[in-house]
């Protein structure tokens, strides 16, 4: 009824719905990011209240990550089977109990539950699926910039989020640091089931930038194990999915498992405070949003292809140079800044070569595919991290090694074809 409302009141004033549709998500994914990206702020806090050595703490990060890739693959089959305000209002449930359940932990065990389990299953209920089905669905024209948009909201969540986190961890505990994102997540869910639709035709318009009004396919009869598997086995017989999923597999490798998990601890080695790493960490946000949205729109117009070997590129010199630095203020503003212009600014072209070869309706499950090689990295280096660094009392090795594979996907991405839209309709 709200949206019913809403809607044409924007359209006299030349604002298209499909622009609310990008807000709420924004909204929403920002949240569900927030609360996964908590544990690497209380990582040092929980190690030392209870006494846990670090990889025990990042073997609940692993396990999040990897319930978050093995959620992602169906994420777009389930928003296509029981739309988009349903599966937003569940996956804001699981979160929040995870992080309640969080505040409760007093043994190993309940951590890997809390966040692993639970916070976990959530974010890969949504997560950057939700995010591609927004673009495809609702946009034909600027679809790349509405996807840069909410791709940047996944990486602002967990790194804006993250300074308050710390300051309320530092000051009053790591349990409160939580409540900002538990909060965060019930408004923005309700305001997801209130506004959101899940096709433009449902209010009556066609998509932003198209013609005419079009009917939203029926619902798949099918669970969304078989429509997803079903969508798998055409992906599998392309290169380009391969290509697609290795090269994702190495950006979460080096971003979500290794960064957002790993960086305030690496800064805690050289006497730098949780709340003062944690900023560094809002300052990769800051520019995180602005690269992913300059990416969206660069996606639009130059070939995906050259665009994601650069940011490969730039991402692994990024990285091998940060343990040489002198981690002050200028070395990590530095970083701060060429990390943070491509944290995941990898999204925009790798959703539009998803669409150019799989069409509107499949390339969200096989983006969801990719995402789940992409968490599959987060968890491998979220857990290595902790490992490495109880071994060798240093994060050097994994930094360098990480940013190594990072030059290899920029190589691996020139190798395919970047085909047009219109050149693969069997696959539509």
């Amino acid at each position: 009824m709200f949206a019913a409302m809403l809607a044409p009141r924007l359209a006299r004033l030349g604002i298209h719905y499909g622009w609310v549709i990008v807000a709420l998500t924004f909204l929403t994914t920002i949240s569900t990011s927030a609360a996964v990206s908590l544990l690497g702020v209380i990582l040092l806090p929980l190690a030392q209240e209870f006494g846990w050595a670090r990889a025990d703490i990042s073997g609940a990060m692993g396990l999040m990550f990897l319930m978050f890739a093995a959620v992602a693959p169906f994420a777009g089959a389930l928003m296509n089977r029981f739309g988009l305000r349903r599966i937003v209002a569940v996956s804001a449930a699981l979160a929040s109990l995870g992080l309640l359940g969080a505040t409760l932990t007093e043994e190993r065990w309940q951590l890997w539950i809390s966040f692993g389990l639970l916070v976990g299953t959530a974010a890969g209920m949504t997560a950057l699926a939700l995010a591609a089905t927004v673009a495809s669905r609702w946009f034909r024209a600027r679809r790349g910039l509405a996807m840069g948009i909410l791709t940047a909201s996944f990486a602002a969540g967990q790194l804006t989020f993250l300074p308050t986190a710390a300051w309320l961890t530092e000051n009053y505990g790591w349990r409160l640091a939580v409540t900002p994102a538990f909060c965060a997540l019930a408004i923005c869910a309700t305001l997801y089931v209130l506004f959101a639709r899940d096709w433009p035709a449902n209010l009556g318009m066609a998509p932003y930038g198209g013609k005419d009004i079009e009917p939203p396919p029926e619902r798949p009869s099918g669970n969304a194990f078989s429509i997803s598997f079903a969508v798998l086995r055409q992906a599998i017989g392309l290169k380009v999915f391969w290509i697609l999923g290795g090269t994702f597999f190495i950006c979460g490798l080096s971003t979500t498992g290794l960064v957002n998990q790993h960086f305030i601890p690496f800064c805690s080695d050289y006497g730098i405070t949780a709340v003062v790493a944690a900023s560094y960490l809002a300052l990769i946000g800051i520019f995180n949003f602005c690269g992913t949205i300059l990416s969206g729109w660069l996606s639009d117009r130059f070939d995906n292809r050259k665009l994601l070997a650069c940011y490969y590129g730039l991402r692994g010199i990024s990285l091998m140079w940060l343990p040489f630095s002198d981690f002050d203020v200028v070395s990590l503003s530095i970083f701060a800044v060429f990390f943070g212009l491509d944290y995941v600014a990898t999204v925009p072209p790798t959703v539009r070569l998803a669409a150019q070869y799989f069409g509107t309706v499949k390339a969200p499950i096989v983006f969801g595919w990719a995402f789940a090689c992409h968490q599959a990295g987060g968890a491998f280096s979220a857990y290595l991290g902790g490992v490495t660094r109880d071994a060798w009392a240093s994060y050097s090795p994994i930094y360098l090694a990480i940013g190594l594979t990072c030059i290899v996907a920029a190589l691996l991405i020139l190798t395919v074809r970047d085909a047009r839209e219109d050149a693969v309709p069997s696959y539509a």
